[in-house]
């Protein structure tokens, strides 16, 4: 098992650094114009590692593609390093703390004490460094760099882009024993010959922490699991952090150095948009509806598939990867958003592009009953015969199925209908398609010729597709499968010698175990993986992929994880604009559980469940409570 490297302490995580302990991490953090992953650690002599890349998603570099985020890296030995009689001041971190910012504590080779904090700037192109020194001893300093300095100069599609460092410490630091300065350090950018306004960094870190405070104070889960909570709240974090004002609007992109300013079917559609639904923040909320508008200029008649992601602040696409089941993911996923939004002139907006989506799906259906797309969301990186997959069709299902409900909640009841025909219909082709016995398991392929186990067998049991309930569970959590890291993409083979995982499967394969009814089960394997992903040596997010990506901390995957604990352990799923279901089940592990501050579906709910009984309340008001049996409950507003 993977050493425990940080303790929960509240709201935060804290690792304090063991004498002779070498370990290196880094973490994404985000405002609205910029973007940092700061690297951080310990070196084999106990010294302070620390290196940073600052990303700029309005800066944007030529070519204009999706990866054209003007950035620049900034080594140890490029920021402003303290001097005491002209020698640098060597430092030894002693403790590391995570609570929306990175503050490291480090002892130094000069009787003083550093304390540093890292945040980006909420709404401006700074990230910000706060340093505080406090003296055991009386002693003199200086900064190894003047005061504001010019770091390096780009060029990209909006002139000529400037990166800058400056400082706003005194030119010699006098410090008394006992004494505390603090002072900050300001990482910014712009184009050439235009001003970037001057930002406060006492004024931004009050920001950092409120918007923080905004994105996990709504949502609030309260179980036995310490490591459970806190992992919920993180991923509430760095789901919401991640999202960027733009030319045409505010867009939620992934992150992870490569993935900014644009917007994808799957991580924004499919993923983020349901979640920050269920959250009612505003900012989260105005860059899901910039994401799903973004797409409805390629809703033609002539039913061509959309774009894979709408990239370059809304100014261009990428459609490189085919047909993935766009239209699928946005129909399952904007669905999902109107449902949870629960406001009718959100739903009546989007309707019309719901619709379009369905009827492109239904020209997709093949003569064997499921939907034709000749790629899917890992794009080509594992193989299926280009015809269909597994996916696109379980999305399309779970599309149908919500979109009758919310057809229903705006009166178009004939709609309505031929939603559910089509959902039953397609359920029964995709078990007859892709149902298989592989390794003795009743289960499904991903897609015909390709006798692997792979991950996304799970998503027939996430859309409640319960026919090879069994079988399914058993494939996914068998060794051909099943890792410490979470679920392979594919079970290694005579043709797939690849052990890759990606988060999004394993996090959507734990919410088809609640969903199936096997959350005893799962319930071992989610708190193991939380402790991973939140307590040991890469924290405290889900991932991406690995190898590949190097377990990115990619924004989508946290609100998949948010979404195994409200639709996964709590059951919740929308029935209209105003009612939804959750079905109450009491595990040992967690003893009770609440869902505090829950605004979805018309009203503000907080749900609790205990070992004999559940209770609803709606705005601190209790209008249900009921018998803890396992069977699904319908809540109603008013």
């Amino acid at each position: 098992m993977t050493e425990q490297i940080w303790k929960i302490d509240g709201d935060r995580l804290v690792w304090e650094v063991k004498k002779g302990q070498v370990h290196t991490d880094d973490i994404e953090m985000s405002g609205f114009y910029a973007d940092g992953i700061i690297s951080y650690g310990t070196k084999e002599d106990g010294s302070l590692h620390l290196e940073q890349s600052f990303y700029f998603p309005t800066l944007r570099t030529i070519p204009n593609h999706t990866h054209a985020t003007y950035h620049f890296d900034v080594a140890r030995e490029q920021t402003p390093c303290l001097l005491k009689g002209g020698v640098p001041v060597r430092e030894f971190p002693i403790q590391v703390e995570l609570d929306g910012t990175l503050c490291i504590t480090c002892e130094t080779d000069a009787e003083l004490l550093t304390v540093r904090r890292f945040y980006p700037a909420q709404n401006a192109l700074y990230f910000v460094e706060q340093v505080s020194l406090i003296a055991m001893e009386d002693g003199e300093f200086t900064l190894s760099l003047p005061g504001a300095h010019l770091h390096e100069y780009g060029r990209g599609t909006k002139g000529v882009y400037l990166a800058e460092i400056r400082h706003d410490a005194p030119e010699v630091i006098r410090l008394a024993s006992g004494d505390t300065l603090t002072y900050y350090v300001y990482y910014s950018a712009r184009i050439a010959n235009r001003p970037c306004p001057r930002v406060d960094g006492g004024k931004e870190l009050l920001a950092r922490l409120l918007r923080v405070e905004e994105l996990c104070g709504t949502m609030v889960l309260h179980t036995a699991s310490p490591v459970l909570d806190s992992m919920f709240r993180f991923s509430k974090l760095r789901a919401g952090e991640s999202i960027f004002e733009t030319l045409t609007g505010k867009y939620h992109s992934p992150g992870g150095r490569s993935y900014y300013a644009a917007t994808w079917c799957n991580d924004q559609a499919e993923y983020a948009g349901p979640h920050f639904a269920m959250t009612g923040d505003r900012v989260a909320m105005e860059a899901s509806l910039n994401a799903y508008r973004s797409y409805t200029a390629f809703m033609s008649e002539s039913f061509h598939k959309l774009p894979c992601s709408i990239i370059a602040e809304g100014l261009d696409i990428w459609e490189g990867a085919g047909d993935r089941g766009d239209a699928a993911m946005y129909l399952y996923g904007a669905s999902l958003f109107c449902l949870y939004a629960g406001d009718k002139a959100i739903a009546e907006e989007l309707y019309p592009a719901i619709k379009w989506c369905a009827e492109y799906c239904r020209r997709q259906t093949l003569p064997e009953g499921v939907i034709r797309s000749d790629s899917d969301e890992l794009e080509g990186r594992f193989p299926t015969d280009r015809k269909a997959n597994l996916s696109t069709s379980c999305l399309c299902y779970g599309g149908l199925v919500f979109a009758s409900k919310l057809a229903e909640s705006l009166g178009d009841v004939d709609t309505a209908e031929e939603y559910k025909k089509r959902a039953a219909a397609l359920a029964e082709a995709i078990d007859g398609y892709f149902g298989a016995e592989l390794h003795g398991f009743e289960t499904y392929r991903y897609s015909k010729g390709y006798d692997t186990l792979r991950a996304w067998i799970c998503l027939p049991l996430c859309m409640e597709m319960g026919n090879r309930k069994e079988g399914t569970l058993g494939a996914m959590l068998s060794p051909y499968l099943w890792t410490e890291e979470g679920m392979l993409t594919c079970e290694i083979s005579d043709e797939n010698r690849s052990s890759t995982i990606w988060d999004r499967s394993t996090l959507y394969g734990m919410k088809a175990a609640f969903l199936a009814g096997a959350g005893d089960r799962i319930m071992a394997p989610l708190l193991g993986y939380c402790r991973k992903r939140l307590l040991c040596d890469r924290v405290p997010y889900a991932v991406e992929a690995y190898p590949e990506g190097g377990k990115r901390h990619l924004s989508g995957e946290s609100a998949l994880f948010a979404r195994v604990v409200t639709e996964g352990l709590f059951g919740i799923r929308p029935e209209g604009l105003d009612a939804f279901s959750f079905v109450p089940v009491y595990f040992e592990e967690l003893g009770e559980i609440s869902l505090e501050k829950l605004p979805i579906c018309g009203g503000c709910y907080g749900i609790r469940v205990g070992k004999d009984a559940w209770v609803v309340c709606d705005g601190g008001k209790e209008i249900a409570r009921g018998e803890t049996n396992g069977e699904r409950v319908e809540i109603h507003k008013g």
